[in-house]
């Protein structure tokens, strides 16, 4: 048995009827020339099977411990199905894009089986130009992003006749389900560190926040939010010292999130829309500007962002505010299949109408933000989710989620992650894979993600919205890609 950590288990604690816990990608590929034989179901089925031992996660399943006293254990599915979890379905002709993309999006609107290991993968036949699509879901409590592409290599060859899999040592042999008191006793050991632990995390916590206190940047956030406390606790807390001219607060921290149409309570319900552009040309725009990858795309993302607010009468004054996940991995880890991460928080200018400037205050914003992120212990941060009893965790996470979207203003807007992912060609079964869409999830109060995956020399966008809160995905997405267009000319740079 393997324990899920906090950050893991938290996943599992944010589920609701509507906000669901899985990640997905939904692969495109070619097949392989010349075959007309080509079964794409029965070769994705033959992939995974001859490499089932390289991955750990597709056979476990959760282990719940009685009365939640703790979080949940990942056991081996004695009664692990392949068939169970490889899917196939189809699009009706002419397979466009809003067929696929109609389709994914009511797959993920589902919640995985937590009887069964958590992930599924569907094939997707009907597309045109002779390809067919693979839609992966994971439930984020198994896996990462960093985790998710290595497990994306591992299940995928690096050459189109197929690469040499080392076969397994031993036929594998599911340990026994355990009973009650087995995992009673394996959580005993567990609860009975997590004081010591806890005051070991809390001293080597305090020390190191004692030293990020001394941080310029630390010194300049707290400072801006006392600068931003108003009424009698701002009049106690600036006694002595001068506030700063109305307006005229600066530091790294966002200002605070507006509220938009899509920052409300979200549904079951999902639209999915994704758009492919080149990383080459993403390049050239960020060489011409003196600006990062990153930089062009949270810029771009921003303007289509600000035209689809100004089209619904939408666009607050002020800038909107994103979450960046950001990888916390070492590289020194002994369980890689679990989750590493972190935030950081940066402002969007969405208030800005010139796109080569919106590209410089995303740089300024990034950059400050990061050296915040630097300033903060944040591995340790995460690793205090280990402590609470789960059943308060859960009920607070939903809690906590249900009256950000219900009664007060979300702290953020939007998710926009930017993966970076594989540049050599990668293979299933010799059919080439030629995009590699991200499709994430959404919580209430942040009912639009936008992630970004590079495959290649191509960038491959997918965003995922509730439904009824943003019903026209295709025109954001669209106007994405004509901002970066208007950038790119704006850069000297043709965007084709």
């Amino acid at each position: 048995m393997k324990q899920l950590s906090g950050l893991d288990a938290s996943f599992l604690y944010m589920e609701t009827d509507s906000q669901f816990g899985h990640v997905s990608s939904l692969s495109i590929y070619e097949r392989p020339p010349g075959d007309d034989a080509y079964q794409p179901l029965a070769a994705w089925r033959a992939q995974i099977e001859r490499r089932l031992h390289l991955l750990e996660p597709l056979r476990r399943k959760l282990r719940n411990v009685p009365m939640g006293l703790d979080h949940p254990f990942w056991i081996d599915d004695a009664d692990f199905d392949l068939d169970f979890h490889v899917r196939h379905t189809a699009v009706p002709p002419p397979g466009g894009d809003e067929q696929v993309a109609d389709l994914v999006a009511r797959i993920v609107g589902r919640p995985l089986d937590r009887t069964r290991p958590l992930w599924e993968s569907y094939v997707i036949e009907g597309l045109p130009d002779d390809r067919f699509g693979i839609l992966t879901k994971v439930h984020h409590a198994t896996i990462d992003g960093a985790a998710g592409a290595e497990l994306l290599v591992l299940m995928l060859d690096g050459d189109p006749a197929g690469d040499d899999v080392p076969a397994p040592e031993d036929d594998w042999q599911p340990q026994p389900e355990p009973s009650d008191r087995e995992v009673l006793v394996q959580a005993a050991g567990s609860l009975i560190r997590k004081p010591g632990r806890a005051v070991l995390l809390a001293t080597r916590t305090a020390r190191d926040i004692g030293k990020a206190t001394r941080n310029p940047v630390m010194v300049a956030a707290a400072n801006q939010v006392r600068d931003g406390l108003r009424g009698p606790l701002g009049a106690v807390l600036n006694i002595g010292r001068e506030r700063s001219p109305e307006g005229e607060t600066r530091g790294p921290l966002p200002s605070g999130a507006p509220r938009t149409p899509f920052n409300a309570a979200i549904t079951a319900h999902r639209r999915f829309a994704f758009r492919s552009t080149s990383l080459d040309t993403v390049k050239a725009i960020k060489n011409a500007l003196g600006a990062t990858v990153n930089d062009v795309v949270m810029a771009v993302c921003a303007g289509g962002l600000r035209t689809w607010l100004e089209e619904h009468d939408a666009l607050p004054d002020a800038p909107l505010v994103a979450m960046v996940p950001v990888s916390i991995r070492s590289g020194q880890e002994t369980e890689k299949w679990t989750n590493r991460v972190s935030s950081i928080f940066a402002a969007l200018p969405t208030d800005e109408p010139d796109p080569v400037v919106r590209v410089q205050r995303v740089h300024e914003s990034m950059v400050g933000a990061k050296e915040l992120f630097d300033a903060v212990p944040a591995e340790a941060l995460t690793d205090f989710a280990q402590f609470p009893p789960p059943a308060v965790f859960a009920r607070a996470m939903r809690t906590a989620t249900r009256l950000t979207a219900t009664r007060f203003s979300s702290p953020v807007n939007i998710v926009i992650s930017n993966v970076p992912g594989p540049r050599t060609p990668l293979y299933s079964a010799g059919a080439r894979l030629a995009h590699y869409y991200p499709v994430s999830t959404i919580v209430d109060g942040q009912g639009l993600n936008i992630t970004v995956q590079s495959y290649l020399d191509t960038l491959d966008f997918g965003l995922v919205a509730c439904r009824e809160l943003v019903p026209d995905l295709w025109s954001m997405i669209d106007g994405i890609i004509e901002d970066l267009r208007a950038l790119g000319k704006a850069a000297g740079v043709d965007v084709s």
